[in-house]
């Protein structure tokens, strides 16, 4: 959505990393989400897509980066729901959140990556 602060947030932050990032708002977000074959638990904020893979939510740039370097056998990866202290939703040196991964050998989910913990 063209008014959620928290998701332009995300894309600031993913433009200092380095990425070119291409903004498509969208007052049906769930239609998205329906569309990449994201399981209704891990639906966050926003959607991005990345060579091949779906990243949902307030996705730390590590995982990300593990993600892209791996290449694993799944779908995508999410930060389900939208966690303070990740990334565009404040700072918070102690957040502790998983980032899950769903398709593929990951099937519904695993934890694919843990922050702070």
């Amino acid at each position: 959505s063209a008014t959620c602060g928290c998701c332009g947030a995300w894309v600031a932050l993913a433009r200092q990393e380095g990425y070119n990032v291409e903004v498509t708002d969208t007052a049906d977000v769930t239609s998205v989400k329906l569309d990449a074959d994201i399981p209704g638990n891990l639906w966050a904020c926003h959607t991005a897509t990345i060579d091949g893979y779906v990243v949902e939510g307030h996705m730390p740039f590590a995982a990300l980066e593990k993600l892209l370097a791996e290449r694993p056998n799944v779908a995508g990866i999410s930060v389900p729901d939208m966690p303070f202290g990740s990334p565009g939703m404040g700072e918070d040196p102690v957040a502790e959140y998983q980032v899950i991964a769903f398709g593929g050998t990951a099937g519904a989910g695993e934890v694919f990556f843990e922050v702070g913990q």
